[in-house]
């Protein structure tokens, strides 16, 4: 996606057996961080195959996948874990391990000078063990929110719940922290959401509880300077109910893509709860502006009006179209499993 135009552009596929091999095949469950223009993808399962553990690099400047030697203990093979980059470190936590059939809660990080892994000794009590939570690298802190736990502690007992307390991981000391519980205005336990950074405070967006078979749009920012929750609301129309969506902030924008959401018409944005078979694949994107100018504000009014624009100057009229035309870009048929 170029952000400056917002439209997509399909990047040539691999053709060579060295690079078909170098591709990761189709997964769901992984993560995916940046790090020196390169983006690393860890974990992640597949039905036919299951879960993996090579770490995949793509790099932006050659378009090409490739799979870096690493050395060091390699955690399992896990999906439903969080990745962020903290310095020149990639830190792994929680997830649902394949081998172990079990749920999660330790942390290893992978160094990207190195690529040697590392598996932490913390202190503290840590996050419960859990899958699709969120991590947020904020400074050398990484926050835990969310996902699925179970009152079977590590083991799957088909007796989940879903814990709203924010967690704290200092990298530094390596030491884990229950941040204070702000009742006023906190989101409801949820899996499958989003999570950003946007000037120092944490983002959270959407996802699901199936305890209570609810979809979320809904947004809210923790202030860390007095540990509070707000739910915000935001003009414009944003994304319907959803879970599994991404969200990646560049520069005062943050761009949600995708994600599962119920089959209901587009405009329709209040919770609700259908059953699995009545879900349906997004592959729309929104824009969350942080510091609309005074045109984009002016832009809003005239898509949202319907406004005559044929009189206004050619640039203007070649954002609008940018901001509500569809490009797609789907290929007719998968590629690499």
């Amino acid at each position: 996606l170029l952000a400056v135009t917002l439209h997509w552009s399909l990047l040539p596929l691999p053709t060579s057996k060295v690079d078909l091999d170098n591709t990761p095949y189709q997964r769901y469950g992984h993560t995916a961080v940046e790090y020196e223009d390169c983006a690393y993808i860890w974990g992640g399962r597949n039905d036919s195959i299951g879960a993996c553990k090579i770490l995949y690099r793509f790099c932006a400047a050659t378009l090409k996948w490739d799979k870096p030697q690493v050395s060091g203990p390699v955690p399992e093979a896990r999906d439903g874990h969080t990745a962020c980059i903290i310095q020149d470190k990639m830190y792994i936590f929680a997830g649902y391990e394949e081998f172990t059939d079990r749920f999660s809660n330790d942390m290893n990080y992978l160094n990207l000078k190195t690529f040697e892994w590392v598996a932490v000794i913390f202190n503290g009590n840590p996050a419960r063990w859990r899958d699709f939570h969120t991590a947020t690298a904020i400074g050398t802190v990484m926050y835990i929110y969310g996902g699925r736990c179970d009152h079977g502690g590590d083991q799957f007992t088909n007796n989940e719940f879903y814990c709203n307390r924010l967690m704290a991981f200092d990298t530094v000391t390596e030491t884990w922290t229950r941040l204070a519980l702000s009742t006023v205005d906190a989101p409801l336990g949820r899996r499958s959401h989003s999570a950003f950074e946007y000037k120092g405070s944490l983002y959270i967006f959407g996802g699901y509880n199936s305890l209570l078979e609810i979809h979320f749009n809904d947004l809210h920012r923790y202030d860390f300077a007095t540990n509070q929750w707000t739910r915000l609301k935001v003009p414009g129309i944003g994304p319907s109910p959803r879970r599994r969506q991404c969200a990646c902030v560049i520069g005062s924008k943050v761009y949600f893509f995708g994600g599962t959401s119920p089959n209901v018409p587009l405009d329709i944005t209040d919770e609700s709860s259908p059953s699995d078979s009545d879900l349906i694949d997004r592959s729309d994107l929104y824009v969350l502006d942080f510091e609309p100018s005074l045109k984009t504000l002016a832009s809003l009014v005239i898509i949202q009006h319907k406004i005559e624009c044929s009189y206004l100057p050619h640039d203007l009229r070649w954002e609008l179209a940018i901001m509500t035309t569809d490009n797609n870009i789907t290929r007719l048929h998968p590629t690499n499993g």
